[in-house]
C-alpha cells in the first residue's frame, strides 16, 4: 500500500480505489496515461485520495507513483487480471492491469469501501448459450466495496447482466433523479435499477447501510454519463450489431472480446464513443469521490455519536525508523584465519537483521506493534524478510528498484568480530519526505526508535518534531562511523533515550568537542 494512502486509511480519511485494466487495455500510449493523471487529480480535486490499483512483477500495489502509471500505460506484455488470474500473475512476477473484479479484492483487503471504474462487465450478449459471464458479477455478490460506474457497458446483454446481480444479491442503484439504468455511453438503457439515489450523502448512507449490516455483497451505483457528451442510444446499438457480427466472424471471444469491441466502435462513430468513455469515466470519479468524502464525514459522525471503535480505544503506536537487513554470519572453525586467497573452514548462516527492524521485532513480541518505517529492495532477499516478519506491521515499509541491504561477517572462532561488508545504499532513500507522510502518527507516538542508518536530514526532522510535541526518542547509534550524525547539529537535544557502545560514545564525545574521561583512552 502507498505510503499515502495507508497515512489517510489510518486516520479515517476517504480514500477511492481504481481499477488498471483501462489503463493497460482500454486505451492507447500515451492516452490512457494522461487519463489516468487526469482521474487522480479529480478525486484529489474533490476530497479525496486517489488509490489506482496494479500488479506489478508479481506484486499488488494499491496507490502507484507516477512513475509507476507510466510503466503500466507503455508496457506491451501486461496481463488483464481479474480474480482467476492473480494466483497465476503473482506466482510468476508478472504485471498486469486489475479488472473490477482485481480491484475489488485489493481495495477489500486494504479497506477501501468505494472504487471508481467506466462500466462493469456483464452478460455477454448471447450469454444464454456460452455463458460468458464477467467475473465482476460475481465479485460484487462477494465482496463488500461499493463500485461507483456508468452502469454496464452497452456492448453487453444488460436486462440478463440485471438479473444476475438480482441473483448474486447485489443492491443496484441509479445515481440522479430517474431510476434509468444507464448503459456505459449512454444514459439510456431501456432497462429500470432497482432503486435509485438522489445525491452523494443518500448514496453514501446506502453504502453505510450496507457496511453495516455485514454483508458479504457489494454496491452497484450507476451513474449516468453527462448529458452534453452522451453518445446517441440507437445510432451505437446499430454499431454495436456490426462490431457483434465482426467479432463472431473472428471467432473473437472471451477476456479479448471487450477490448476488441470499444476499439471497433470508437472507429465506427468517428470517436465519438472514445469522447463518452472519457467523460464518463471524469464524471464517474468526481461523483464517486463525493461519496467517498460524504461516507466518510458519516462513519466519523456516527462513531462519535456510538462507543468508540476498538483502535479508538488502544493507545497509540510506537514508531521505528531503520534499516533492514539479510546478515550473513561467517564464523572461522580456526583459531588462525587464512590469508593469501585461501579458503577458510567455517559456519555460514543468514539471519534477518538491521538495527531499525530488529527494535520492531522486539517491539512487536512484546506487543506493542510498532509502525516501522523502512526500505527494501524489489529482489529475492525482500521476500524472504516479509514473510519472516509478517508477525511485525511491515505494510509502510518501501519497495525499491535496487538491492535490499546486506551485511556479511567475518567471525574469529573466538567470537570477534575479524571483518565486516556492507551493501547498505537502499537506506539512504528512508528519506524526510518519505517519513513525514507519517507525521500525524509519529506525532502521537509514545515512542520513536530511530537508527543511526537513516540519512542526517531523517533524523534532524525527527528530532525537530520530538521537540515541537515533547517525544520521547530513542536512538540507537548502530556504529561508531554512524554514532555522531545527531550530534552535528543541536538534533541530540532533543533525544531522550541513547544506547551507544563504548567506541561509539568515543565518537560522540570527539563530536561535542569534549575531553575522554581519564582512563578510559584504552578501555574495551
Amino acid at each position: 500500500i502507498q505510503p499515502s494512502v495507508q497515512e489517510a486509511l489510518v486516520e479515517g480519511r476517504p480514500v477511492v480505489a481504481l481499477e488498471s485494466t483501462i489503463i493497460t487495455h482500454g486505451m492507447a500510449y500515451p492516452q490512457n496515461l494522461s487519463m489516468a493523471r487526469e482521474v487522480e487529480e479529480i478525486v484529489t480535486r474533490n476530497g479525496a485520495v486517489p488509490a489506482t490499483v496494479g500488479i506489478l512483477r508479481g506484486q499488488i500495489h494499491v496507490g502507484l507513483t507516477d512513475k509507476e502509471l507510466e510503466f503500466l500505460a507503455s508496457s506491451k506484455n501486461v496481463v488483464k487480471v481479474s480474480r482467476r488470474d492473480l494466483p497465476f500473475v503473482l506466482s510468476q512476477g508478472l504485471s498486469g492491469g486489475t479488472t473490477v473484479s482485481g480491484t475489488m479484492i485489493a481495495a477489500h483487503k486494504a479497506g477501501i469501501p468505494v472504487f471508481v471504474t467506466g462500466g462493469i462487465g456483464g452478460v455477454h450478449r448471447g450469454g444464454e448459450n456460452t455463458l460468458d459471464v464477467s467475473a465482476d458479477l460475481t465479485e460484487l455478490g462477494r465482496t463488500p466495496v461499493a463500485v461507483v460506474s456508468a452502469g454496464v457497458k452497452s456492448i453487453l446483454d444488460i436486462g440478463r447482466t440485471l438479473e444476475y446481480l438480482e441473483t448474486q444479491g447485489v443492491c443496484v442503484a441509479a445515481f440522479g433523479e430517474s431510476r434509468e439504468f444507464p448503459a456505459f455511453f449512454s444514459r439510456q438503457s431501456g432497462f429500470q435499477a432497482p432503486y435509485h439515489v438522489r445525491d452523494e450523502e443518500e448514496a453514501a448512507e446506502l453504502i453505510a447501510s450496507a457496511l453495516g449490516l455485514g454483508l458479504s455483497s457489494g454496491v452497484l451505483i450507476a451513474v449516468p454519463c453527462p448529458q452534453e457528451r452522451a453518445a446517441s442510444g440507437q445510432a451505437l446499438e446499430e454499431a454495436i450489431q456490426r462490431v457483434l457480427s465482426e467479432a463472431r466472424s473472428k471467432g473473437i471471444a472471451g477476456k479479448e472480446l471487450t477490448p476488441f469491441m470499444l476499439q471497433k466502435l470508437n472507429e465506427l462513430t468517428d470517436g465519438k464513443s472514445l469522447d463518452s468513455n472519457l467523460a464518463l469515466i471524469q464524471n464517474n470519479a468526481k461523483v464517486g469521490s463525493c461519496i467517498a468524502v460524504a461516507l466518510s464525514k458519516l462513519q466519523k459522525a456516527r462513531r462519535k455519536g456510538n462507543l468508540p471503535r476498538q483502535e479508538d480505544t488502544t493507545p497509540p503506536q510506537p514508531v521505528v525508523i531503520g534499516g533492514v537487513n539479510v546478515d550473513f554470519i561467517a564464523k572461522v572453525q580456526n583459531p588462525v584465519i587464512l590469508g593469501n586467497g585461501q579458503t577458510n573452514a567455517g559456519r555460514v548462516r543468514r539471519t534477518f537483521g538491521g538495527v531499525g527492524r530488529n527494535l520492531a521485532d522486539c517491539l512487536s513480541r512484546l506487543g506493542q506493534t510498532p509502525l516501522f518505517l523502512s526500505a527494501v529492495g524489489k529482489d529475492e532477499h525482500s521476500e524472504s524478510i516479509l514473510h519472516y516478519c509478517r508477525h511485525m506491521e511491515m505494510s509502510a515499509v518501501l519497495q525499491l528498484e535496487g538491492n535490499t541491504a546486506t551485511y556479511c561477517a567475518v567471525i574469529t572462532s573466538a567470537g570477534e568480530l575479524s571483518v565486516g561488508l556492507g551493501d547498505m545504499d537502499i537506506h539512504g532513500q528512508i528519506t524526510e519526505q518519505y517519513v513525514s507522510q507519517f507525521k500525524e502518527i509519529l506525532c502521537q507516538a509514545p515512542l520513536v526508535c530511530i537508527d543511526g542508518n537513516v540519512p542526517l536530514s531523517t533524523i534532524q526532522y525527527v528530532c525537530q518534531l520530538a521537540r515541537e510535541h515533547q517525544l520521547a526518542v530513542c536512538y540507537e547509534p548502530t556504529d561508531e562511523n554512524k554514532a555522531s550524525k545527531p550530534f552535528l547539529s543541536d538534533s541530540w537535544k532533543a533525544l531522550t533515550y541513547i544506547s551507544p557502545n563504548l567506541q561509539e560514545l568515543r565518537a560522540i564525545n570527539r563530536t561535542l568537542g569534549n575531553p575522554l574521561p581519564a582512563g578510559i583512552e584504552h578501555s574495551e
